[in-house]
């Protein structure tokens, strides 16, 4: 049987809150307990990093992906499984995107919110059926909630757009939810 790769998207910051660093780690260490592969964005800092690197120290196969001119700023991960260096964003989202089986989204800002809108759209649009888990850790992705549920009510999605995500409170609540 092929090993299940899960895409996760975060911030390279830790944010203000501990339990944001506590969640990116709870899920490194479930992505190598339940034998799957950890793809994500190749970089070193903030929650990536957190998640990263407790995949590793629990023995999780590690694939990331980083565009060129982020090598620096997000100092890449050149000691994963498998480290691929893209030209561009767009690239980056594209290799991780085929390279997983599910994806699960830790809070982050504008560029996890740019992934999570694209394969929420295609996702919308039939071009996958991947698994997508919102991990909501203290409530941060409430605003998005809301956000959603105000372009449903202003007639710019069908409520069936909150059909193609799930969402979970913890680390593990989500690894259950993408098996």
């Amino acid at each position: 049987m092929q090993q299940r790769s899960i895409c996760v998207f975060c911030g390279a910051s830790d944010g203000v809150d501990p339990a944001y660093g506590a969640a990116a780690e709870q899920l490194g260490a479930l992505i190598a307990d339940h034998k799957m592969r950890l793809v994500y964005g190749a970089g070193d800092v903030g929650l990536m990093g957190r998640v990263a690197r407790t995949a590793q120290a629990n023995q999780a196969t590690t694939f990331g992906v980083i565009p060129q001119h982020l090598v620096n700023w997000e100092v890449g991960k050149t000691d994963l499984t498998s480290y691929v260096v893209t030209e561009n964003m767009h690239e980056r989202k594209k290799v991780m995107f085929m390279n997983s089986d599910a994806i699960a989204l830790l809070p982050g800002g504008a560029g996890s919110l740019d992934e999570f809108f694209e394969v929420l759209t295609w996702a919308q649009l039939e071009l996958h059926q991947k698994p997508i888990v919102l991990i909501n850790v203290k409530n941060y992705w409430d605003p998005l909630l809301a956000l959603l549920d105000h372009i449903i009510t202003q007639g710019f999605a069908q409520a069936s757009v909150k059909y193609f995500f799930k969402i979970a409170t913890t680390s593990t609540e989500a690894i259950e939810l993408l098996r």
